[in-house]
């Protein structure tokens, strides 16, 4: 039977109240209580259920619920009768930082102060308790906005010993999303400054407390030990290669199809749904699919980016945007469907992030960005890394994301549209034209110059090029550095409808000031290159007749371009 799909309702009441569309998560229920683990912070991509997943805790544990097993009635859940026992049988602390978005220091503690603030005020009960002694009702009145940091990071921690008083039962605490004001740290800038202010809340709160009975935490990161929870030896932490809590966050395959076939959705769509929104692995559980995208797709049958329509990524752009070139090398190739291998710490280290390539990738990973092919040891050297990961993008909707990603890094204007459309119908007038308007006024953001990738600087415009024709992948299979005929050339488009046209690229290099004379040399040496070396071996032998091959000498030196056509 068809249900409503209420697209970013949260609060697992309301969905069960109204019988919307859920897909039952609430075996995780069960496999976190008889986990025994004191504090765990699970990390999750964004999107992928963290929040509705603690309101269902919520629901479960809190007293503010007792009674109210009807809303387990028929989940999974209610087959553990023992279980059900714990049902509305505790104070639960619910938080969540999600909200928290200011970059300067003082303006993130700020708002850390005013959620827990509200959070005290929904405990209203414990202003009139008459049970409390003169320093508990002092500490009480002390929890204001305008309350001191030292006053704040004890916070939860007094909460927390109230409710056990009050209630005489030790408490639950879910902090939801406890990573936010981190990342907006460290792209303000005062990550150094926040981490010292979170250390201490997070000691107190999960540590120092013995009015805690279990906790739990979820984010996006596993922000390493050293920075905030040196002091947590009683933390469990799942990350994405974690095999504990797999099918809890994200739909499986099976859910997905049983999902589509209850809401009437076309059976010829579940191969398309796969490309577009499969791919996520946690632990060692493969096929998870992406809960926003494929909740958006049910409720309005169409397919798009929607879970990457969903934030600005300004992390992540920053991050690969302003990355070295090998970075930009092995980003090139996971947009064209190869794989990189790298290690990995699954710790993330904020102030490594501009330097440290393996924090990159390990963010990506835990974004939801990339996913793990295989694990393999590394016995190269004592001194690397023990294991060695393959990863690629998680699936087409991650690719189409990042493509344009990399065009509005290109793009100040809509001169990229203009080059791809000329370099398609072979203009290659309007091509030199609208490729120079755009070196001009981007490669200052990156790292051109006279050598801009280092020992191989054709690789800088190589994988600039490509960021201007990726949004092309629908239409055309999109090669780099692929041997046909007796070379390697650079970049081949090939239409999927054999009827359309071919494109050949080429690209050289010169350094220093050696004059437009000798741009042009190499731009015609490049064209050499594509007949001597015969580039259209390939193409010729996949059904694309020679006269529908265009092909292009680049030339590029600085911030300068030669195009040349055959």
């Amino acid at each position: 039977m068809k249900k409503t799909v209420a697209i970013g309702i949260q609060d697992f009441e309301n969905i069960r109240k109204n019988d919307y569309f859920y897909i039952d998560k609430t075996d995780f229920i069960r496999e976190w209580w008889y986990s025994g683990d004191p504090v765990t912070l699970i990390t999750r991509p964004r999107r992928f259920g963290k929040t509705l997943n603690m309101s269902m805790l919520n629901c479960f544990f809190s007293n503010r619920y007792a009674d109210r097993r009807d809303m387990f009635e028929g989940l999974a859940v209610s087959k553990d009768n023992e279980l059900l026992a714990e049902q509305g049988a505790y104070p639960v602390i619910f938080l969540s930082f999600a909200g928290i978005k200011g970059t300067a220091y003082e303006q993130i503690v700020k708002e850390i102060k005013k959620q827990i603030v509200s959070l005290y005020s929904s405990y209203d009960y414990l202003y009139n308790y008459e049970g409390f002694d003169t320093n508990e009702k002092t500490s009480l009145t002390k929890i204001i906005e305008e309350m001191d940091e030292v006053d704040a990071a004890f916070s939860l921690n007094l909460l927390s010993r109230l409710l056990e008083k009050y209630w005489k039962k030790k408490v639950i605490i879910l902090l939801d999303e406890y990573d936010t004001p981190l990342q907006e740290a460290y792209i303000g800038g005062v990550w150094d400054k926040l981490t010292s202010f979170i250390r201490s809340l997070f000691n107190n709160t999960f540590k120092t407390n013995p009015s805690m009975e279990r906790a739990l935490m979820t984010g996006i990161t596993r922000v390493s030990k050293e920075s905030i929870f040196s002091d947590l030896n009683n933390l469990y932490a799942v990350t994405t290669t974690t095999k504990k809590y797999a099918r809890a966050f994200g739909f499986t395959e099976s859910e997905v199809f049983a999902a589509m076939d209850a809401q009437e959705m076309p059976k010829a769509d579940k191969a398309k749904i796969k490309l577009w929104y499969d791919g996520f692995t946690f632990g060692e559980t493969t096929d998870i699919y992406n809960p926003w995208s494929v909740t958006m797709y049910i409720e309005d049958g169409k397919l798009g980016t929607h879970w990457a329509n969903t934030s600005s990524n300004g992390l992540v752009g920053h991050l690969l945007k302003n990355s070295d070139p090998k970075i930009k090398m092995d980003f090139e190739k996971l947009l064209n469907d190869e794989p990189i291998v790298t290690s990995i710490d699954e710790q993330i280290v904020f102030t490594q992030l501009d330097e440290n390539e393996n924090a990159i990738w390990s963010l990506l990973l835990a974004s939801g960005y990339l996913k793990v092919l295989a694990k393999t040891e590394n016995h190269n050297t004592p001194y690397e890394p023990s294991e060695l990961y393959t990863l690629a993008l998680t699936n087409y909707e991650v690719k189409v994301m990042f493509g344009k990603l990399i065009r509005d890094w290109f793009a100040k204007d809509q001169s990229f549209n203009g080059f791809v459309k000329s370099m398609l119908t072979g203009n290659v007038l309007d091509m030199n034209r609208y490729m120079n308007d755009i070196a001009l006024n981007t490669f200052s953001s990156f790292d051109s110059g006279s050598k801009p990738s280092g020992k191989e600087p054709e690789k800088f415009y190589h994988g600039f090029v490509l960021g201007l024709i990726v949004d092309k992948a629908a239409d055309y299979i999109i090669r780099s550095n692929r041997e046909s005929g007796y070379g390697r050339y650079d970049v081949v488009m090939e239409p999927k409808d054999k009827t359309k046209t071919a494109v050949i690229l080429e690209f050289k290099v010169i350094a220093g000031d050696e004059g437009e004379h000798n741009l042009n040399e190499a731009a015609d040496n490049a064209l050499k290159q594509i007949e001597d070396k015969r580039y259209d071996t390939e193409l010729i032998a996949n059904g694309i007749s020679s006269d529908r091959i265009l092909k292009y000498g680049l030339a590029f030196e600085g911030k300068r371009c030669i195009i040349k056509k055959a």
